[in-house]
């Protein structure tokens, strides 16, 4: 018996991994998030297969379910919207598993930070423009670090991908601002790889606006830098007259 930690993807259903897809197909039990994971997934379950809908769930509710599949010896899928290691919330059910002696996994999924920037056909990390990469959310019910406020985060000007803040965006904006110029890009993804997918552009002194107008508040990506708009230099990876451990430069 062991419960795995599935990250479902961002959304569309056929962005599970192999890996993922082929251990829900041998679980017996899933708890699911459904208010965010399509339901198209719970059709790869075995027929007889018992189902819980998370969103309606306490921590204490879903161990539950976890500790009495112990006891029958079934498998369960945890099943989690894109990958379960970002904001999944997975470290206080894997505490419980550890507790009570049940063998757990974490199967990594697809998450929404790269699924947005690949909805743009855009790449994150430029040769020249931006070699970080920021996660991060805005201060909401669960707080902040005080060393990781945005406008901290700001001063590398990094590329920045922004998780759970589309209803804070206008403060998001304003904090940003101290370190990036007004004219920043900034691309808000909603619903990424979804039938209903929205794509908003502008830059850090016109986005709020943006999505306020649009009355997207949640289940958005906020992605943040200049990588959105430049091109970058050329990759050493390819240069001809750059040297590999596959290949001699000319």
């Amino acid at each position: 018996m062991k419960v795995y930690f599935i990250g479902a993807g961002p959304g569309a259903p056929d962005l599970i991994t192999v890996r993922g897809l082929n251990i829900l197909r041998r679980c017996s039990v899933c708890v699911y998030a459904g208010s965010l994971v399509s339901a198209e997934h719970l059709r790869r379950l075995p027929e007889d297969a018992q189902v819980y809908n998370s969103a309606n769930m306490t921590l204490e509710a879903i161990c539950e379910v976890f500790f009495n599949a112990k006891k029958r010896q079934q498998n369960v899928a945890r099943l989690h919207t894109g990958d379960p290691t970002i904001y999944g919330a997975i470290g206080e059910q894997i505490a419980f598993c550890n507790d009570n002696n049940i063998e757990c996994e974490v199967v990594p999924g697809v998450s929404s930070f790269t699924a947005s920037v690949a909805a743009l056909n855009r790449e994150l990390t430029l040769p020249g423009v931006s070699q970080t990469v920021i996660l991060t959310r805005c201060e909401g019910k669960t707080p902040i670090p005080e060393q990781e406020k945005l406008e901290i985060l700001a001063q590398s000007q990094s590329s920045m991908c922004i998780f759970l803040s589309a209803n804070l965006i206008k403060e998001a904006a304003k904090r940003l601002l101290v370190h990036y110029p007004s004219d920043t890009p900034v691309t808000v993804v909603s619903r990424v790889t979804w039938f209903d997918q929205t794509i908003i552009e502008g830059t850090l002194a016109t986005i709020a606006e943006r999505v306020i107008g649009s009355h997207i508040s949640k289940t958005a990506m906020i992605l943040v830098g200049a990588f959105l708009k430049e091109r970058g230099e050329l990759s050493k990876l390819y240069n001809a007259a750059f040297s590999t451990g596959y290949r001699q430069g000319m």
